[in-house]
C-alpha cells in the first residue's frame, strides 16, 4: 500500500540498488507534517552524526539515515511502539521521508535487528552521543543528577528479582536503570542493572569511572593541586546514596563533590540562624528561601557543609555537600533541581514509552555475579518485622500505668492482667527475634548466581534493541525541548509550551519542493488560536535561520506558517 516507485523496489530486490534516492513531491494536508520542525534540532543534536561510523545496512530500498529519522519522528509523534506502526498511514509518512512509503512493521523490525543486535556497538554509539551532549554544554555537565528508575516486567520469560516500586507502592519484578541527567533534566545516559546492587555501588563501580573519562572541562591536576577545595564535578542524588564512606571516597580519592540530603539531621536549628536569600532556580525562576549553614562532621569523621532550608510549616530540610567553595544559594538551587529528573522520568514514561519492552528474549547473567542471598533476605525481613512489633509492644507496656482514678481493686486487677499479657508477648517476641538474628548470622549475606537453587535462577532481558531505540528517543526528547525553549521565548505561560509543541508536531502540512531553488517549503497549517499561530511563526523564523538541509538531499528546509484566520484577534465572525 502506498507503493509508487516500482522500478526502484524491483532494482532493490535484485540487489542492484544501494539505497533509494529521496525525492519529495508537492502534496497537501500531510498528517503529522509538523514533525519536520524538529528535524533541524535532531540533526544538530547528532542523530546522524555518527551513524555511518557505527552502523551499516545491506543493499536495499531504504537508506540508513531514513531509518533513524523515521524512528525519531515516530517517537515525537507519540506512536507508542513499532507494532503500532501497522495502524499508521504508510504513504503519508513516506511523503515526509522523501519516499513512497515507510517500511512495514516486519521490515522495520528486521532492520532494527541488523542495526542493534550488536549490543557493544550500540553501547559505543550511545556513549559517543552522551559525550557530544556533555561537550555541547560544559557548564551543565559540571553538576549531574543521578537517580534510579525501575522498569516493571510483567512477562514470564524469567523471574527477575523483586524491587519496591514507589509509584505503585508494591514489590514487583523489575529492572533498574541508573540515569545521569543535567540539572534541567536533559538526559545524558543510563546504566541498566538486571541485578540491582544499589545506588552507592553503582556510583562507585559504573558511574564514576565513566564520568571521570567523559565529563568535559574538568580541572587539570595542577589546578587541583593548587586549590585543595576545587572539585572536578558534582554529583547530586537522594538519600538512597547517603553513605559517609562514599562521600569521603569520592572526595579524597577523586575530588568529586556531592550534594545529598542528610539522612540523620539531628535536632532542628534555631530559627534565628535562618535568613532570607534570593536564588535563581534552573528554570530561571527567582525565589526567596530561608537558608542557614553550618559545618558538620559525620560518623566517620568526614567534614562537610550542611545547609538547611526552613519551610513555612517549620520543617527543616538538611542538605550535605562537599562543594566547599562558593555561596550556599547555588547548592540549594542544585539540590532542589532534582525534581527535574523525576519529571523527566514521568514525562518519558507517559509520552515516549520509556518502560515499554522493545524485544522479547533473555540472555544469561555471568555465574560469578554477586547478589543478595534470598534466604538471608527472608530472615532479614523477619528480623525487621519482629523488631517493629517488639518496639510497639514495649512502648505500649511502658505507657500502661495505673491512673489515680483507677485505684479500685477491679481496675487494678484488669491493669495487672493486661500488663501481664503484654509482658508475655514481649518475652515471646524477644525469643523470636533472637532466633531470627541467630539464623541470619549463620547465612552469608551475598552469594554468587551459581549458588542459587536451580528453581530460583533467572536471566536478564535482552537490551540491545531497547538501548538503540531509547537513545534515539533521547535525541527526540532533546529536540522537543529545544523547540519548547524557542516557544518559551515569547510565551507568557511557559508551562504550556510542551503541549503547544506536541500540537505543532501533529499539525498537518503542505510540501512544496523547489529543486531548482534547492528549497523544500513546509507550509504548516494553522493552530487552534491566533496566539498559537504567532508562537509557531516565531519558531519557524528561528528554524529558517539554521538553513538545515534535509539529509540525503540538497533541499534546504523552509518553514512557512499558514495562519488559521485572517481576522483580527477578538473579532467575531
Amino acid at each position: 500500500m502506498g507503493t509508487t516507485r516500482e522500478m526502484d523496489r524491483l532494482a532493490a530486490s535484485l540487489g542492484l540498488l544501494d539505497a533509494a534516492e529521496l525525492r519529495f513531491e508537492p502534496v497537501d494536508d500531510i498528517a503529522n507534517g509538523g514533525v519536520l520542525c524538529a528535524l533541524p534540532a535532531l540533526l544538530a543534536l547528532g542523530l546522524l552524526r555518527h551513524t555511518r561510523d557505527h552502523f551499516s545496512l545491506p543493499k536495499g530500498f531504504y537508506p540508513l539515515e531514513s531509518i533513524f529519522v523515521l524512528i525519531a519522528s515516530l517517537a515525537l509523534a507519540r506512536v507508542p511502539s513499532i507494532e503500532q506502526l501497522r495502524y499508521e498511514p504508510p504513504g503519508e509518512w513516506g511523503k515526509l521521508m522523501g519516499l513512497d512509503r515507510i517500511p512495514e512493521v516486519k521490515i522495520l523490525r528486521e532492520k532494527i535487528g541488523l542495526l542493534a543486535d550488536d549490543t557493544e556497538r550500540t553501547a559505543r554509539w550511545a556513549a559517543t552521543m552522551a559525550r557530544d551532549w556533555m561537550g555541547q554544554d560544559t557548564e551543565a555537565a559540571g553538576v549531574l543528577l543521578i537517580d534510579g528508575h525501575t522498569r516493571v516486567y510483567h512477562g514470564k520469560l524469567t523471574k527477575l528479582p523483586r524491587r519496591y516500586i514507589a509509584r505503585e507502592r508494591l514489590c514487583l519484578r523489575a529492572t533498574t536503570d541508573y540515569w545521569v541527567n543535567a540539572l534541567d533534566g536533559q538526559p545524558f545516559f543510563c546504566v541498566t542493572k538486571a541485578i540491582d546492587p544499589g545506588l552507592q555501588k553503582t556510583i562507585r563501580e559504573d558511574l564514576v569511572p565513566r564520568l571521570l573519562a567523559e565529563v568535559p572541562g574538568q580541572p587539570s591536576e595542577a589546578e587541583l593541586a593548587a586549590n585543595p577545595l576545587l572539585p572536578r564535578f558534582t554529583l547530586v542524588f537522594d538519600r538512597e546514596g547517603y553513605s559517609p564512606e562514599l562521600f569521603a571516597w569520592l572526595w579524597t580519592e577523586h575530588r568529586i563533590a556531592i550534594l545529598s540530603y542528610h539522612k540523620h539531621p539531628g535536632p532542628d536549628w534555631d530559627a534565628s540562624e535562618f535568613s532570607p536569600l534570593q536564588l535563581t532556580l534552573v528554570n530561571g525562576e527567582d525565589v526567596t528561601l530561608q537558608l542557614a549553614e553550618r559545618g558538620t562532621r559525620l560518623a566517620n569523621g568526614f567534614w562537610l557543609r550542611e545547609v538547611r532550608k526552613l519551610n513555612e510549616s517549620g520543617h527543616q530540610t538538611s542538605i550535605l555537600s562537599t562543594r566547599y567553595l562558593g555561596p550556599i544559594e547555588p547548592l540549594a538551587a542544585a539540590m532542589f533541581a532534582r525534581w527535574h529528573q523525576e519529571n523527566f522520568f514521568k514525562y518519558m514514561r507517559q509520552h515516549y514509552g520509556l518502560d515499554r519492552m522493545v524485544e522479547h528474549g533473555t540472555c544469561p547473567i555471568p555465574d560469578t555475579t554477586r547478589l543478595v542471598n534470598p534466604a538471608w533476605r527472608a530472615l532479614d525481613s523477619q528480623v525487621r518485622s519482629t523488631t517493629g512489633r517488639l518496639t510497639r509492644q514495649r512502648a505500649e507496656f511502658a505507657a500502661g500505668i495505673l491512673h489515680p482514678g483507677e485505684n479500685n481493686p477491679g481496675a487494678a486487677a484488669r491493669h495487672e492482667q493486661r500488663q501481664g499479657k503484654l509482658l508475655a508477648a514481649i518475652t515471646h517476641l524477644e525469643a523470636e527475634l533472637e532466633k531470627h538474628q541467630t539464623g541470619r548470622k549463620q547465612l552469608p549475606k551475598h552469594i554468587t548466581l551459581k549458588d542459587l537453587p536451580e528453581d530460583q535462577r533467572f536471566a536478564q532481558l535482552r537490551g540491545g534493541r531497547k538501548l538503540f531505540i531509547d537513545t534515539i528517543k533521547l535525541v527526540a526528547y532533546r529536540a522537543e525541548t529545544a523547540l519548547v525553549e524557542l516557544a518559551r521565548e515569547i510565551m507568557k505561560r511557559s508551562g504550556d509550551a510542551r503541549s503547544l509543541i506536541r500540537g505543532l508536531i501533529h499539525t498537518s502540512a503542505n510540501l512544496r519542493p523547489d529543486p531548482a531553488a534547492g528549497i523544500l517549503n513546509v507550509e504548516l497549517h494553522g493552530q487552534a488560536t491566533p496566539v498559537s499561530d504567532s508562537i509557531v511563526a516565531h519558531i519557524c523564523e528561528e528554524l529558517n535561520t539554521t538553513e538545515t538541509t534535509y539529509p540525503g538531499t540538497n533541499l534546504r528546509l523552509k518553514f512557512t506558517p499558514i495562519r488559521s484566520s485572517s481576522f483580527p484577534a477578538g473579532q467575531d465572525v
